[in-house]
């Protein structure tokens, strides 16, 4: 029987690369977006080649509405979660807004919650299961100019941990991801010159690669880390440590 690995924000950087290194793996998909249909498109037509077991859901996981509607959508049981939605916001902590609030709260926590609730149990049931999440250096160490996207990336790190150990006699691991600096459209907001003294701030010298993450999920995921739940990996050349 086949074994899906749903993937949210599929369409972006991160989540392409996890979703080709997914298939690769032998695992059906499930590639959820948002906005970028064409994107999404793309990457499925060209996973094609590897298996058919291939599902495209549209999503706005940033309200209850969306995801209920997501939820609905959902025709597979889920073994593995990868749980790679988010948005990041930048500017002065009193500048923004409740609408604002309210939206990455939802996307990145209560969304996370919600979509984990429902494919948990068939998890449970079959006494297997992975969920990881991919959050962000600023989790664990707090971004001036980004106090909301710290905070909501913080929750979902010690969201890993706690669930960890609840669903551990169950066969069920949960562990995360939190990437630092990546070559995605994340990035695309700053100029050149930013990117360059990022770069020097790195111990490796250099941006990640959006693979790196994949490859960091494969292991997650495979029987070679076994004996691991509850942790945040980084994945940030040495950024943070």
């Amino acid at each position: 029987m086949e074994k899906y690995a749903l993937i949210t924000g599929a369409s972006g950087g991160i989540g392409s690369a996890i979703a080709e290194k997914m298939v690769k793996e032998g695992y059906g998909v499930v590639l959820h977006y948002h906005q970028n249909e064409a994107s999404v498109n793309e990457i499925a037509s060209r996973l094609r080649f590897y298996t058919n077991n291939i599902i495209v859901v549209q999503g706005d996981l940033s309200s209850k509405e969306g995801v209920d509607r997501f939820l609905a959508t959902l025709s597979v049981p889920i073994d593995v979660l990868i749980y790679n939605s988010g948005q990041s916001l930048s500017g002065l902590m009193t500048d923004v807004s409740d609408n604002q609030i309210e939206e990455m709260v939802y996307l990145s926590v209560t969304a996370l919650y919600r979509i984990t609730k429902f494919v948990l149990p068939k998890m449970i049931q079959k006494k297997n299961g992975n969920i990881i999440v991919v959050s962000s250096i600023w989790g664990l160490e707090g971004a001036s100019y980004e106090v909301l996207y710290s905070m909501v990336k913080g929750a979902q790190n010690t969201f890993v941990k706690a669930l960890a150990k609840e669903v551990a006699l169950s066969g069920v691991r949960v562990n995360g991801i939190a990437p630092g600096a990546i070559l995605t459209n994340m990035l695309a907001d700053y100029t050149e010159e930013d990117v360059e003294m990022m770069e020097q701030e790195i111990p490796m010298g250099r941006i990640g690669k959006p693979s790196e993450i994949a490859d960091v999920v494969a292991y997650l995921t495979s029987n070679q880390s076994s004996y691991m739940t509850g942790q945040i990996l980084s994945v940030d050349g040495g950024w943070h440590t």
